[in-house]
């Protein structure tokens, strides 16, 4: 793992001190420089190589300041160079090696992994995210192809928004849909669990609505940052749900 990234990359993202961070925090540090990053993107960039936070023995992952000055690095390069990840991860790689790497010159009609598509430089559209992917970067990173997706989105496991790009969510759904495909759970079977998160989502929506209706910004940000905790609860209660459920039937 890269400890000191270089080329542009010291902007100060990381704290002082050698503390573990839990993922809550990362996003903090890094939405003052990058205020569209979400813990999706950042569980993206995890998933895909280019950060590994340790895990403590529950499976909360924990970041060092390095990981989080590895982060910034990684954003950077994507913002600022519409680089791809595959370079950024050779780049990184080369840099671990004691090399030190020229960057591509930057190419503003590129788009990184894990944007979603817009118009150019040129164009009325708005610039990139790093909440979205277009249909083909979703096919090039899931490694599915047409058929499996349209099948998937048939069954509503997965859908494109109106602009036509998907949630970055949509990655991580595709994946564990194929993994467990290989089990021989079919979409069909899979549909109940998407109509149970679908209620979840209802629930939770119920706690934080009044506050993100509330005249006070700093309420309704407090609204965001509740709405994504809870949505954590919520998913580690149902696994450890599913875990019980599965001892009790092994007895």
């Amino acid at each position: 793992m890269l400890q000191t990234p270089s080329g542009g990359a010291d902007t100060g993202t990381a704290p002082a001190g050698g503390r573990a961070m839990s993922i809550g925090t990362v996003l903090n540090l890094l939405r003052d420089e990058f205020p569209e990053v979400t813990l999706s993107k950042i569980r993206f960039l995890e998933a895909e190589g280019l950060v590994e936070p340790r895990r403590t023995p529950s499976g909360y992952r924990k970041f060092s300041p390095e990981d989080v000055a590895r982060l910034g690095h990684v954003l950077r390069m994507q913002r600022d160079h519409y680089l791809p990840l595959k370079v950024i991860r050779e780049h990184l790689d080369a840099l671990e090696r004691g090399e030190r790497p020229q960057l591509p010159a930057a190419d503003p009609g590129a788009l990184p992994e894990g944007s979603s598509a817009g118009e150019g430089p040129e164009g009325a559209g708005e610039r990139p995210t790093a909440a979205r992917v277009s249909r083909a970067e979703l096919l090039a990173v899931t490694g599915i192809d047409e058929g499996k997706l349209a099948e998937w989105e048939s069954f509503g496991l997965i859908g494109p928004g109106a602009d036509g790009g998907y949630e970055i969510e949509a990655v991580t759904v595709a994946r564990l849909v194929a993994d467990l495909g290989r089990f021989g759970l079919e979409p069909r079977h899979l549909r109940i669990m998407k109509t149970a998160a679908e209620r979840d989502a209802g629930l939770l929506e119920q706690v934080v609505a009044p506050l993100r209706r509330h005249p006070n910004p700093q309420t309704r940000a407090h609204a965001e940052a509740s709405a994504r905790e809870l949505a954590e609860l919520s998913v580690r209660l149902h696994a450890a749900f599913v875990q019980s459920a599965l001892r009790a039937g092994s007895r």
